[in-house]
């Protein structure tokens, strides 16, 4: 991967969310620098509106990683704002180096933990849409703990997601693609619009991240699902892969 300092740090800042002020931090086994769920902090949830400076509609990346699939939407859809979190720092860094070069005022990102932010500074019904693609499946069982995609997960985004607002996933995992929608169908929070197993090299499916680029080249079926979210009850339902 190229280096992600052709800006410096105070060129970046308009396209990232400062997190508030922090009395610990940890850096986690995979490079980031992010705060402590367990610490207590004053919250001050994300204004949008002042955040990017407009009122057009949020959607989320979690797990932005390279941020090609934010690059392309922002360039694609200037009338809505995109907000990109990763927890790995080099990759947020490159994405927002990304973003700056080509002065895209409708992407802001963050480094760090997405249940953490979402959890405590995102508003209820706040957002128009949550993108999960290509999360590490972690394989080993001792592991599984650590998936982005738990009921936890699915109850916070079903929390910040309006009413008629998106959850959409996608992962070249089939086992991990069962737990995702087994958990979401369980939700009266959720309707399901869409479920897909594609097939297809890069020329003739295309791709929307660079997860799904090496899955087309590599012959690898991706699964998809879109979700809709409806006016249900939101719940913490039980973990298939408990």
């Amino acid at each position: 991967m190229r280096k992600s300092s052709r800006f410096k740090p105070d060129e970046l800042a308009a396209y990232q969310w400062q997190m508030p002020a922090r009395r610990n931090a940890r850096i986690n086994d995979q490079g980031s620098d992010h705060a402590n769920p367990t610490t207590e902090l004053p919250v001050e949830p994300i204004d949008w509106a002042k955040l990017f400076g407009n009122a057009n509609p949020v959607e989320i990346e979690v797990g932005m990683g390279k941020g090609l699939f934010l690059l392309n939407s922002a360039i694609a859809r200037a009338d809505t704002n995109f907000f990109g979190i990763e927890i790995v720092r080099k990759y947020q860094l490159y994405a927002t180096n990304r973003f700056a070069v080509r002065q895209l005022p409708n992407v802001k990102t963050v480094c760090t933990d997405a249940g953490w932010v979402l959890s405590r500074f995102v508003l209820p019904a706040s957002v128009n849409a949550v993108h999960v693609y290509f999360p590490d499946p972690w394989w080993k069982a001792r592991h599984k703990k650590r998936r982005v995609f738990s009921p936890q997960f699915a109850a916070q985004s079903a929390r910040i997601i309006r009413e008629g607002g998106r959850l959409l996933i996608a992962t070249d995992v089939e086992e991990y693609f069962g737990v995702m929608t087994g958990i979401v169908r369980a939700m009266p929070a959720f309707r399901e619009l869409r479920a897909e197993t594609s097939t297809g090299t890069v020329e003739e499916a295309g791709y929307q991240t660079n997860f799904e680029r090496k899955a087309r080249q590599n012959g690898t079926p991706v699964w998809r699902a879109e979700f809709e979210r409806t006016a249900g009850p939101i719940t913490e339902v039980a973990d298939p892969a408990a």
